[in-house]
């Protein structure tokens, strides 16, 4: 096998544990990206306390599946408004594309008429 047709090895990122506090409890997550799991961390056990100081329960289980649910909830706030400007972007494109075709059909004419007259 030559050496141009030999597959390229790309290391893969090592996992690396990381220990996090969700509603007071620690975690050993593995991950590529430490900070980002940390990041992750912090918006859950602030959901989890926004939750639990809003409700009357101490139960840490109905506390992590009603935080789930308003995460879930803004998550699919975000993807509705992704596909409605996603699909607002692609109609601009073909209008713009559809434009910049008449224009230069335009100019084309523009300049036609300069070489013949």
């Amino acid at each position: 096998m030559d050496q141009a047709a030999e597959a390229v090895t790309i290391p893969a990122q090592e996992k690396q544990s990381v220990a996090v506090d969700i509603f007071d409890q620690v975690y050993h997550l593995r991950g590529t990206d430490t900070a980002y799991i940390e990041q992750l961390a912090h918006v859950v056990d602030t959901k989890m306390r926004a939750v639990s100081a809003l409700g009357n329960t101490v139960d840490s289980l109905r506390v992590a599946v009603l935080a789930a649910l308003n995460i879930a909830d803004e998550l699919e706030t975000l993807r509705a408004r992704y596909e409605s400007l996603s699909g607002s972007l692609s109609l601009s494109q073909v209008t713009m594309r559809s434009r910049a075709g008449s224009l230069a059909g335009l100019l084309d004419e523009v300049l036609e008429d300069r070489k013949v007259g």
